[in-house]
């Protein structure tokens, strides 16, 4: 991770807009990188409109957030964008060369000529349990990202939460080679957000004495020896509880965080970047913004406004890129070019 990613254009977000952006960016025969906080591509449409209906995609009479996910990534296949998943950016810095030096949470760097930021409205990221003293065990015993079974195996393992990866990590670890040595969901209270029949399987385990549920809000932790020992519990009725654990799964959904771009230096406006609308170009040379991370008049959040955006970005890229290139617009009904870009001709 230490030897520079050098590429022409890179792009941050997985979305909607950032795979369309990657697509425009591939007509013009611009290959790049893609960042995203994720470990799978989709961002806001995949994890808030997953299984939601979308109407207004021209030509998709519906479509969920995923199956249009899905199409998108089909329509990316012929230009080859690497992905780089589960991390954030960290810095953007400008190099000597006019290069734009971009570092990430896991510590690659990139530097690139053009950089897109296609992050809706921020990363997201796991929510946490806000209690002094639990991040110092974030990674050993305390884990927020997605779960994996080697971290209970054995283990007595709390899960807190309520919706469907919280039940589904239960009764995951109930059971097979990996099984915890016990399982407790810990909720605040006994009411869940779940699917209805991973509700009805987590009771049914909990009857059957395969794992317990617990209620109530952390309030405290108990440690010895610079190991989390239990968590101090305030229970519905008001009284406090201990909880002892070995690991700590919290599935306590994502949050949006607009994170380092804020101290980028790009001109902001109520936590959003400013462009033009001839090409969505920030403040900073080369530095282009689409989706909902934007702003400018009349602005609309909307999918189908990202992709017009992504398209003048594309444009935009090109005259940084190739200055000495003609503008010359190419249509995907007759272009020769375009056709062995795409893989079709």
């Amino acid at each position: 991770m230490t030897t520079p990613i050098d590429t022409q254009a890179l792009v941050i977000g997985t979305g909607p807009v950032g795979l369309f952006q990657v697509f425009q960016l591939g007509l013009q025969g611009v290959h790049c990188h893609v960042i995203d906080a994720l470990p799978h591509v989709g961002g806001q449409c995949a994890e808030l409109y997953g299984s939601k209906p979308i109407y207004d995609i021209p030509g998709i009479l519906c479509c969920t957030g995923l199956e249009l996910i899905e199409r998108l990534q089909q329509q990316i296949a012929p230009f080859k964008p690497i992905l780089h998943l589960s991390q954030l950016v960290d810095s953007v810095e400008r190099l000597s060369d006019q290069r734009l030096q971009v570092i990430t949470s896991t510590g690659r760097t990139f530097r690139t000529p053009t950089l897109f930021i296609a992050a809706g409205v921020g990363a997201f990221v796991p929510r946490r349990i806000v209690l002094g003293g639990l991040a110092d065990f974030e990674g050993t015993q305390v884990f927020a990202e997605h779960p994996a079974p080697e971290r209970w195996a054995g283990q007595h393992l709390v899960v807190a939460g309520d919706a469907d990866t919280a039940l589904q990590t239960c009764l995951d670890a109930c059971q097979g080679p990996q099984a915890a040595a016990s399982v407790t969901l810990l909720h605040r209270r006994d009411q869940f957000s779940g699917a209805p029949e991973l509700i009805d399987q987590m009771r049914q385990a909990c009857a059957e004495g395969r794992m317990r549920f617990v209620a109530g809000q952390p309030t405290g932790l108990r440690t010895e020896a610079g190991r989390l020992q239990g968590l101090e519990l305030l229970n519905p009725q008001g009284d406090t509880e201990w909880l002892n654990l070995d690991v700590l799964q919290t599935c306590l959904g994502l949050s949006p965080k607009l994170g380092p771009v804020a101290q980028w230096g790009l001109a902001m406006e109520r936590k959003q970047l400013v462009v033009n609308t001839e090409n969505f170009g920030t403040s900073e040379p080369g530095i282009f913004a689409v989706g909902d991370i934007n702003t400018y008049p009349g602005k609309k959040k909307l999918i189908l406004c990202g992709f017009h955006e992504a398209t003048l970005a594309a444009f935009g890229a090109v005259a940084l890129l190739r200055p000495e290139e003609k503008t010359l617009l190419q249509y995907t009904t007759t272009s020769t070019l375009l056709h062995q870009r795409l893989g079709i001709a």
